[in-house]
């Protein structure tokens, strides 16, 4: 994935937290919660991310039937929600497309840009932007909880904001799980949590009701997210810079087949197989190797929001 050298980048919602400690990291029923009973205020389980520590856990969206659609669905979060936390400078010197040529940081911040400028143009005025995606080191306090580094990447819809440790990269995807080493991994992995925003957003998540199996719920919503991660990329060459430059230059082959690698990589049956020797169709939360490929090439083929509807099919 190239970026055009003369964009320009916006900076204004990535951030960094540094290190973070004494954030009180609680695992309630195997996802990132509060337990607080309202909604919005349980935390998305990425998919890619979601493993935890040496037991390699798959986190799960926590969505008891009712508890999204209490007030009026997932959509009637308030995404102004102030963030949490505070800010370092390490996104300080990304300022244009060349930069993120030359910076894995930068990168991340284009990235956003991009995924920005595509969802705000295939939403029009449903869109409401994200309200940060935020790095961290050790801990972070969110609004979902504490947070820890060996939780991967998640999105928190109580606060609007994905959060991601980087070095999950390497540490859980790569060495645990054997997944690919790329460039377009973490973009993959941050549209997929940009999805989710998209779904709190719509208001899908007030749609599920059943958490576990192949069929559930659940599961549907993360291969949606897994669609919605094949639209942007898609269509990513066509996203702007606030001025009107193109943020993307060339996206290829390859770089789809380290997507396609780590979704696959990522799939509950591959996951389980690798970290109890068998595999447990009924404790399934997001979805086979095969299931989560198949949808992000969908969304990758067919680029429409109709398309990743997978509550229409019986089978994700």
């Amino acid at each position: 994935m190239r970026f055009n050298p003369r964009a320009r980048l916006d900076r204004g919602r990535v951030r960094d937290t540094g290190r973070g400690a004494g954030t009180g990291l609680r695992l309630g029923r195997g996802g990132v919660g509060t337990g607080r009973r309202g909604p919005g205020g349980l935390a998305v389980g990425g998919g890619v991310g979601g493993l935890v520590m040496a037991v390699v856990v798959v986190l799960v969206v926590v969505l008891s039937p009712g508890l999204l659609d209490g007030g009026g669905g997932a959509g009637s979060t308030d995404l102004s929600t102030s963030r949490v936390g505070g800010d370092t400078d390490r996104y300080a010197s990304c300022e244009t497309g060349e930069d993120a040529n030359a910076s894995a940081d930068c990168r991340r911040v284009a990235v956003e840009n991009s995924l920005h400028d595509f969802w705000s143009g295939e939403l029009g005025d449903r869109y409401r932007p994200l309200a940060a995606m935020t790095t961290f080191s050790g801990q972070v306090a969110t609004g979902c909880g504490g947070a820890g580094s060996d939780v991967g990447p998640f999105y928190c819809p109580a606060d609007a904001t994905i959060y991601l440790d980087t070095t999950f990269f390497d540490d859980v995807l790569e060495r645990r799980l054997g997944g690919p080493d790329g460039g377009f991994v973490e973009p993959y992995v941050l549209a997929h949590e940009y999805g989710h925003h998209v779904q709190n957003v719509l208001g899908t998540m007030g749609r599920v009701r059943t958490q576990q199996g192949p069929r559930s719920d659940a599961v549907r919503l993360e291969l949606q997210a897994d669609c919605y991660a094949g639209l942007w990329a898609r269509a990513a060459t066509t996203t702007d810079d606030a001025t009107g430059q193109a943020l993307v230059e060339d996206l290829t082959e390859q770089d789809v087949s380290e997507a396609i690698a780590a979704a696959s990589a990522v799939g509950d049956d591959r996951i389980q197989a690798a970290t109890q020797g068998q595999v447990t169709e009924e404790t399934w939360t997001h979805g086979s190797a095969e299931s989560r490929v198949r949808w992000f090439r969908t969304g990758l083929r067919e680029g429409t929001l109709e398309a990743c509807d997978t509550w229409q099919v019986a089978t994700p």
